[in-house]
């Protein structure tokens, strides 16, 4: 009992150091020049730029030009084009961020030395499916969630410390690198150090590139966890000569990625990648400042059916405590209770401490910061405030980008690079792909090829394109619905061909300005087969139900037989109680005879579509 008052004791540190003026101010960008000094808040155009500076626009066009940058009075110019302006015409410049509280994900927080204490690393495991990531959690904190034996640890919280030599080490549980990309597409960065595991038996692997990938886009130092070398196919030496395929500069070669060997499965070595963790995390000099309300960043939302919105939370800065009032994202509200992976209440949390909080008014989305303020007051009109911004930003903004969009910045005199994914159906056409495109570049538009791999197009490819503003060409594969529904989401571009030659000349036709109008595939409708008939000279006639929209006489149809196509024709009789019918709606029983295809089960789906233009 004596334990459990002292854990709940009365709060009795000093008052906390307010981040961010709360005073609202005005988003329009200001410019103005100040001792030969330009300064300005945001971007802006040409014609301001040369309007500040009492330079003739012209002057400022044709110098970019020169440079090989082609813009427009209009043209709305980057923090390193309006610097090479000012240096040509003898401006110094400074770029100075607004301090609103709207805006506070934007504000770097400036500590006093003296009020920094260190923290702990924040890690992330990542590494290709099957080569042991689950089973390394396991062993870290020796628990056992291969088996489904979570050892009393809850997992709706996806985020643990471990305490190691008295220092604590965070370890986040992401579902893939499709959470890792999410949070920095959004501008979040929360991962101190990247675990690539990767097994001794099995080598590189497509999702190991792919865990590189985001691991250097995020800037973020890696350690090579050399898994399975229990298995008597054990070949770490092979593993570490793909690594230095990839450009993953192992110690023992000169560069300064560390290697460990271990086996999650019989816990070898475990101690041995603990020390490395932390060697690079004191390499870091990693800091925080406890003494101030939290900043940090939303890990994972979901609404909970008893308890309304349920975020966890990573504190990066400051320090969060129970009855703080909270921004996050564009919604807000109490912290009514904070508890961590025990399901233990806390009162506080510190730098680096994962944390599940409910009392939020909405469910944030993974990667939104969040900011604790002193007053509800405050919270609920700054998370106003961001919505509207945010609303605002949505209706001018895409995740990605896209064909016509690249056409409409060409035809404004803009230079371009056109970010491209190529996913294939093996890797020698990837590679047969990458290398047409790379081709293409020219004065007004250089083509950038992301990742160039074979396998599907995943949520993973789609958040990776998102985050780069990249367009994704599929060659003979497709996507699922599932990352369909993902690209809609994020407004990313996915571009199917099974010809390399009409993808090259549909590149190089937007790239002149001819991009001709995109057919696109409409689902008209959906039957489910529940009888067959089957009639001599005429063949299987399928009894079904219209499940969805309706499906046309002589429309084109796919069979879809345990979410596989199995077939693709069209329709040659469809009928309605005996007679013909041109269209039969969802709801209604009908009779479907598809040309030249005999082979229909039952419980196949036939689904209708047509091809339209894009609109």
């Amino acid at each position: 009992m004596a334990k459990k008052k002292a854990f709940y004791r009365k709060d009795t540190r000093p008052a906390r150091e307010v981040n961010v003026s709360t005073k609202v101010q005005t988003n329009k960008v200001k410019t103005k020049v100040n001792g030969g000094v330009f300064i300005y808040t945001g971007a802006i155009s040409a014609a301001e730029l040369a309007k500040t500076i009492d330079v003739p626009v012209s002057e400022i066009i044709k110098f970019l030009f020169l440079q090989g940058k082609m813009i427009t009075i209009n043209t709305i110019l980057d923090d390193e084009l309006i610097g090479l302006v000012c240096l040509q015409f003898g401006f110094d410049f400074q770029k100075k961020i607004i301090v609103a509280a709207e805006n506070f994900e934007d504000v770097e927080i400036i500590d006093d030395a003296s009020k920094l204490k260190p923290r702990a690393a924040v890690v992330t495991i990542m590494g290709h499916v099957d080569h042991g990531k689950t089973t390394l959690i396991d062993a870290i904190r020796n628990s056992r969630l291969v088996d489904a034996e979570v050892g009393g640890i809850s997992q709706e919280i996806g985020a643990y410390q471990k305490e190691v030599r008295g220092q604590k080490i965070t370890f986040i549980d992401t579902p893939g690198h499709e959470a890792f990309t999410a949070m920095r597409s959004r501008g979040a960065s929360v991962t101190d150090i990247v675990v690539l595991v990767v097994a001794a038996d099995d080598g590189v692997m497509p999702q190991t590139i792919e865990a590189i990938d985001h691991a250097k886009a995020a800037g973020v130092p890696i350690i090579v966890a050399i898994n399975k070398m229990d298995k008597a196919g054990a070949d770490p030496m092979r593993v570490k000569n793909e690594l230095m395929a990839q450009n993953v500069l192992l110690e023992e070669f000169g560069g300064d990625v560390i290697a460990v060997e271990i086996s999650a499965k019989k816990k070898t070595n475990i101690d041995g990648l603990m020390e490395a963790i932390i060697l690079v995390s004191e390499m870091k000099e990693l800091k925080a400042n406890p003494d101030r309300f939290a900043m940090g960043t939303v890990l994972e939302a979901k609404l909970d059916k008893n308890e309304g919105p349920k975020a966890t939370l990573l504190v990066q800065n400051g320090t969060l405590r129970e009855s703080d009032f909270l921004v996050a994202g564009t919604s807000y509200g109490k912290v009514r209770r904070m508890t961590n992976e025990f399901r233990k209440t806390l009162l506080e949390a510190a730098p680096s401490t994962p944390v599940s909080v409910i009392g939020l008014s909405e469910v944030p989305l993974a990667g939104d910061r969040f900011m604790a303020f002193s007053q509800e007051s405050e919270a609920r009109e700054i998370a106003l405030k961001r919505k509207r911004i945010k609303e605002a930003r949505d209706r001018n903004l895409s995740g990605g980008a896209s064909l016509d969009d690249l056409f409409n910045r060409i035809h404004e005199g803009e230079v371009q690079t056109l970010n491209i994914i190529i996913k294939a159906d093996s890797t020698g056409s990837a590679e047969a792909v990458k290398s047409s495109l790379d081709k293409l570049s020219n004065d007004q538009v250089k083509i950038n090829i992301v990742r160039a791999t074979s396998g599907a197009i995943t949520e993973s490819d789609v958040l990776l394109a998102s985050a780069s503003k990249a367009i994704i060409y599929g060659f003979n594969v497709r996507p699922s619905a599932i990352t369909r529904a993902k690209a809609e989401e994020e407004k990313v571009e996915i571009r199917l061909h099974r010809i390399i030659y009409a993808l090259i000349e549909e590149i190089q036709a937007a790239m002149k300005g001819m991009l001709a109008p995109t057919m696109v595939e409409k689902i008209t409708g959906q039957a489910e087969i529940r009888r067959l008939f089957k009639v001599s000279k005429i063949g299987n006639i399928a009894g079904c139900m219209v499940i969805d929209g309706s499906i046309h006489a002589n429309s084109k149809i796919r069979i879809i037989r345990d979410g596989i196509v199995v077939y693709e024709g069209k329709i040659s009789s469809l009928q309605r109680e005996k007679d013909n019918a041109k269209e039969v709606k969802s709801g209604f029983e009908c009779g479907i005879l598809i040309e030249n295809y005999n082979d229909v089960k039952e419980s196949d789906i036939i689904e209708g579509y047509e091809m339209v233009v894009e609109k």
